[in-house]
């Protein structure tokens, strides 16, 4: 009779209890609160509880591994509190992200803005009433300055029948699910050589729009610096720089894979040491958008217009435009304003669609191979053969060996609309095939930085370079009053037409030295001979109106533009990387080994990363580096002068320049005496520059 009335009786008092509760408390810089995913709590079960931090705006706390600086947080058991810390079982520790210090220098790693540490707790089994937690949260909380705070939290939880607690068990629930998962992959460390390699081998593979970083749990590797990645099919390789020179057992952390649309998961790992997984070989590094440095894709895309306005300055770029400056001028004598916006909008239809060719052929390349270079077009021997023949031609033109339209231009109007419109396009094509390979300020750092991303990227910042590059004739078409500024037609044309004949022959004469040193002589000489066929083409179909002439000419022509191809084989080529230099400049090859000998002696080295196809590249020469200011400099210091010659395809140099965010040559790397990580210089020297950065050893 009593059980009867009773234990209902206990049961409806028990429902009355209240349930746990506690208040958050203010440490200084965040809001700190104990919450627990129960309601109520059974004797010897194991819940999670966690502590909750809300930061104020600009402050971050720190991970387990706080990086370079910094303190994680930690929880002690106060007294009065009915358990123990044998009863609290470690942080399920989220993601972090990077947080920056010191560009370069300083890096941590952290949170802001909210974080919930859930950590596992097991109820006492005699538990009975109520049990209380009284804990102690001790945590460095930073903004410009570091702060340590301590919160004192509180929280009871009635001991009863199980209840959950719906929305702090939400809560916890999702931030455990931000917490790493044990990598199913493969995992290993080659630590033979710097930097060292992190090898992942997992089935399917990585996407390779995805950006993987390495966090460890210790302080093996350099945490500022960038961790250049590279793709294959099975997996992907990281590159850490050491920050001791030796590993002993494996090496521990989490990667943190993030998705082109911001999604971000963790994976623990413990990398073994052994030989890099074979997959990766031969594919070329990208650096990671969320490593040090990233830039946004706004911000790339303005220094990629600029870069492009900066391409007009180029002497490649200066003999194609002068052909468009002398197609404004007769648009402009015409007195028809839709004429003249015409030629703008096909100019910049042709510079945009090659620009953007040229990011699908990039975006297709890398997607083969791996990797992909601006400039990779003039790597390839029956391609500068074409364009050599292109400009000669082009140059033959403009002495007046033929016309290109004279005859349509007097059929009519509309006829002479349309070759001109097609003239402006052509041209515009014209100056992007040209002009791309000529990397000028602004432009190779956005272009490497870029070159790596998701295609769509990739093709934003091309098209926004190519827009540059338009940019000027754009204004020029379209500002009322800007184009009356043009000079009139006249005789005068006809003298500027033939004069700039010969910057184009002196441009087929720096693609020939280029044809030389990627496919050998035997490819200049055919390229020669080839311009002489054309020439002969030309000449023929001037002088015979007959259809066996004009047949002979047409084959005298093809046969000249496609046998020079088809023998530029780029196999045959010949030459050491530092044949760019005369035998009284002391240089030497390039190689990541050779400058980890000379930085080892102490010397301090200068990389000039080069190519006979890059016009920035043989003004630096020549201004700065063949100087005998320079040189001298650099006998008095005993600067080691290592070359880089890209003219031709190299896995190694490419890995280089993707490592350091470059999209291709020119580039230089300076180490000072005992540095063992270069200083990246601009890419237009001045031997002032050059010299102050040695004598200042």
């Amino acid at each position: 009779m009593i059980r009867r009335f009773i234990l209902p009786l206990l049961a409806a008092l028990m429902a009355l209890l209240p349930g746990a509760h506690a208040q958050p408390v203010d440490g200084g810089r965040a809001m700190v609160e104990l919450i627990a995913e129960r309601e109520r709590v059974e004797p010897g079960e194991t819940l999670y509880a966690a502590i909750k931090m809300e930061l104020d705006h600009g402050w971050h706390v720190y991970w387990r591994n706080a990086g370079d600086a910094g303190l994680p947080p930690e929880v002690r058991v106060l007294d009065g509190s009915d358990v123990t810390e044998a009863a609290l079982g470690p942080f399920v520790w989220p993601i972090p992200h990077l947080l920056p210090v010191v560009d370069g220098e300083i890096m941590d790693y952290g949170y802001d803005d909210q974080l919930v540490l859930p950590f596992p707790l097991t109820i006492p089994a005699d538990a009975m009433g109520s049990v209380q937690l009284n804990f102690l949260a001790d945590y460095l909380i930073c903004e410009e300055i570091c702060i340590p705070e301590t919160a004192e939290l509180s929280l009871t939880l009635p001991v009863g029948p199980s209840e959950p607690h719906i929305a702090h068990g939400t809560l916890i629930g999702k931030w455990i699910a931000k917490a790493p998962r044990d990598f199913e992959g493969e995992a290993r460390i080659d630590a033979s050589s710097s930097p060292w390699k992190l090898s992942l081998k997992t089935e399917g593979g990585f996407d390779t729009g995805s950006d993987i970083r390495f966090y460890p749990f210790g302080h093996e590797i350099s945490h500022p610096a960038d961790q250049p990645l590279s793709f294959g099919r099975e997996g992907a390789t990281l590159s850490l720089t050491p920050a001791d020179e030796s590993l002993n057992g494996p090496l521990e952390g989490i990667i943190v894979i993030e998705t082109a649309d911001g999604t971000r998961t963790g994976y623990t790992l413990a990398a073994g040491q052994g030989s890099v997984f074979e997959h990766t070989s031969g594919i070329a590094a990208r650096a990671a958008a969320t490593g040090a440095g990233g830039k946004s894709l706004i911000a790339l895309a303005i220094a990629a217009v600029i870069g492009g306005l900066i391409l007009n300055l180029m002497p490649c770029v200066l003999p194609v435009l002068s052909i468009k400056a002398m197609g404004m001028v007769h648009a402009v004598a015409s007195g028809h304003e839709s004429e003249v916006r015409s030629h703008g909008l096909w100019y910049t239809g042709g510079v945009l669609l090659s620009f953007a060719a040229l990011a699908a052929a990039i975006i297709a390349i890398r997607q083969a191979t791996g990797t992909a270079n601006l400039g990779f077009q003039l790597q390839n021997g029956p391609t500068v053969a074409v364009l050599t023949l292109i400009m000669f031609v082009i140059g033959l033109w403009l002495l007046g060996m033929f016309e290109l339209g004279s005859s349509i231009q007097n059929t009519g109007s509309s006829l002479a609309s349309r070759s001109g419109s097609m003239g402006a396009f052509f041209t515009g094509v014209l100056a992007a095939v040209v002009g791309a390979p000529c990397i000028g300020p602004f432009l190779g750092a956005a272009l490497g930085a870029v070159l790596d991303r998701p295609a769509l990227s990739v093709l934003i910042v091309f098209l926004a370079m190519g827009f540059g590059l338009a940019l000027p004739y754009l204004v020029l078409s379209f500002v009322p009053g800007l184009s009356r500024l043009l000079p009139k037609p006249g005789r005068w044309m006809e003298t500027l037409k033939q004069f700039f004949a010969f910057p184009m022959f002196l441009t087929a004469a720096l693609l020939l030295w280029t044809l030389g040193a990627v496919s050998g002589p035997a490819a200049v000489a055919w390229t020669v001979a080839g311009g002489t066929l054309i020439a002969f083409g030309i000449w023929l179909a001037r002088r015979g109106r007959g259809t066996l002439t004009k047949v002979l000419a047409a084959l005298a022509m093809i046969g000249g533009l496609v046998y020079p191809a088809l023998t530029a084989n780029s196999s045959t080529a010949a030459g050491e990387g530092n044949s760019q230099y005369a035998e009284k400049y002391e240089t030497e090859a390039w190689s990541p080994e050779r400058v980890i000998d000379l930085t080892d002696e102490g010397r301090p080295v200068f990389v000039d990363f080069t190519a006979t196809w890059c016009a920035t590249c043989q003004l630096n020469k020549v201004t700065t580096l063949k100087s005998n200011a320079v040189q001298e400099a650099f006998a008095a210091h005993d600067v080691a002068f290592l070359v880089a010659d890209f003219t031709r395809k190299d896995p190694v140099i490419a890995e280089e320049l993707k490592r350091r965010q470059r999209a291709g040559v020119p580039m230089y790397l300076w180490y000072p005496a005992g540095a063992t990580e270069p200083q990246i210089l601009p890419e237009v020297l001045s031997q002032k520059l050059v010299i102050g950065l040695v004598t200042a050893e």
